[in-house]
């Protein structure tokens, strides 16, 4: 039963490293960009909904539906201000301007909020601590469960913007080639600024349950940014839906190896990780991504 336990509670883990790593895969899949800065902002937005639920003294999730709207903004006016402009000139260049945001962000959370560790969970009430118990021994929590569930419309929703709406080919035709796009009227720069917006959006989202589900602070950035990255690149670089499997992978692999031995929690996760990059996933993403 332990067993089964594990793997319930690393599907619903799951569901949260697909949060983080869906803006990644976003903004990959339209922009050929590999944002460094991923897990910096989700930290920012978690601080943010912190801050509107601090002192305003109302629910983190009314907090959240606040601060999405600014975040939303500041993605847009990320891409326009510095995005834009290191696009022009090569791929190392926006690698190395996310690198540089990621350390500006961080250190500018260090000095305002200090590093000092945070919560929402008791703000959260019996959401965060409330689960359905199964048996003595198989307990479903409240909170996982919600995470998931949003994931999973987060990434559907995605999903069928890009196939079903004039924005989402818009997306996929400038992913594709987006001089040929410019020819029949879409704008690049437009486009890619709605993506990033949306991808800041997702990853508060992203922050917020994880300062509801545990604790985080200045520096928590890094951390996040490497499950992210882990889970888009065992779901398929750019697969939205891969992008789900490769979290759900990713939080069983914790959970199984922390029920062999806490200490094994983290490290089961990167051996999965490295296991599938070294084996033909690996191969076909690095042709993949030679050929784009």
């Amino acid at each position: 039963m332990n067993w089964i336990n594990a793997i319930v509670q690393g599907l619903l883990l799951g569901g949260l490293y697909a949060l983080f790593a869906c803006g990644l895969s976003l903004m990959f899949g339209v922009m050929r960009v590999i944002n460094l800065a991923h897990g910096d902002l989700a930290v920012l937005g978690a601080f943010l909904v912190w801050a509107i639920a601090s002192h305003a003294h109302i629910s983190p999730f009314l907090a959240l539906a606040a601060a999405l709207p600014v975040m939303l903004a500041v993605g847009y006016a990320l891409h326009r201000t510095v995005l834009a402009r290191s696009l022009r000139s090569g791929e190392l260049t926006p690698l190395l301007t996310t690198f540089g945001l990621a350390m500006v962000i961080q250190n500018a959370l260090l000095q305002v909020f200090s590093p000092d560790v945070r919560s929402l969970g008791t703000s959260a009430g019996s959401l965060s601590t409330g689960s359905w118990k199964l048996t003595s021994q198989l307990s479903v929590p409240y909170l996982g469960l919600l995470i998931l569930a949003v994931a999973v419309v987060v990434l559907g929703g995605l999903q069928l913007t890009l196939q079903r709406t004039g924005f989402g080919r818009e997306m996929r035709a400038t992913a594709q080639d987006p001089d040929t796009a410019a020819l029949v009227g879409i704008p690049a720069a437009s486009v890619y600024a709605r993506a990033t917006a949306i991808a800041v959006a997702i990853a508060t989202l992203a922050g917020a349950f994880l300062a509801i589900r545990s604790t985080f602070d200045a520096s928590s950035g890094p951390t996040q940014l490497i499950f992210a990255f882990e889970a888009v690149v065992i779901g398929g670089l750019g697969s939205l839906w891969g992008t789900l499997v490769g979290g759900i992978v990713l939080g069983v692999a914790q959970t199984l190896g922390a029920t062999i031995d806490p200490q094994y929690s983290i490290l089961a996760g990167h051996l999965v990780f490295l296991v599938i990059l070294a084996g033909p996933r690996g191969r076909f993403v690095a042709t993949r991504r030679a050929h784009a």
